[in-house]
């Protein structure tokens, strides 16, 4: 059974993860919209992780007897000057989910809710990722600089661009 904080928590962390990937769908129809196939379809993939990671957190939920609660979404941006914008505002906020995760954590550990923490290190791990190709991402963009050509590139292997996280490397 969950405590009533660590349920209010956990839906707030469903909102908070449903948003992400309304975010990244209006991302990938805007950059769609403008020619990016590559930007656009690893968008649309990060749209659909989103929502896997909100579902993960009903499902857990559900199986400790917990409360969800549906919310309503924010309609997010739609629309931008340049990619290098889109992936700027995406890189801040995935430091927002971040932060929502770590004081998640915070909120388990208070209540003692050891189950339920140790449920939310993948989301921890997964952060750290999400962080780290973000970042990966602005890096590229900012070496491109006006480079037709890079950008070219850029959006054509953008799709396939992953990266391994310093908590990926230690588990291996």
């Amino acid at each position: 059974m969950l405590s009533k904080k660590v349920e209010a928590a956990l839906n707030e962390q469903i909102k908070m993860e449903g948003m992400s990937s309304n975010f990244y769908l209006a991302m990938a129809s805007w950059a769609e919209e403008n020619g990016y196939a590559g930007v656009s379809e690893f968008l649309y993939k990060h749209s659909d992780e989103e929502r896997f990671h909100m579902l993960k957190l009903i499902k857990y939920m559900n199986e400790r007897d917990g409360k969800v609660i549906i919310p309503a979404f924010e309609q997010p941006r739609s629309d931008y000057d340049a990619v290098k914008q889109l992936f700027e505002e995406l890189y801040k906020h995935e430091t927002k989910v971040t932060q929502s995760i770590g004081e998640l954590v915070g909120v388990c550990l208070d209540e003692k809710d050891f189950t339920t923490h140790n449920f939310l290190q993948w989301y921890v791990s997964e952060q750290l990722e999400e962080e780290a190709l973000a970042k990966t991402i602005i890096d590229k963009i900012k070496l491109m600089g006006d480079d037709k050509s890079a950008w070219y590139h850029f959006d054509r292997d953008i799709a396939s661009l992953t990266v391994t996280s310093v908590a990926d490397e230690g588990a291996a």
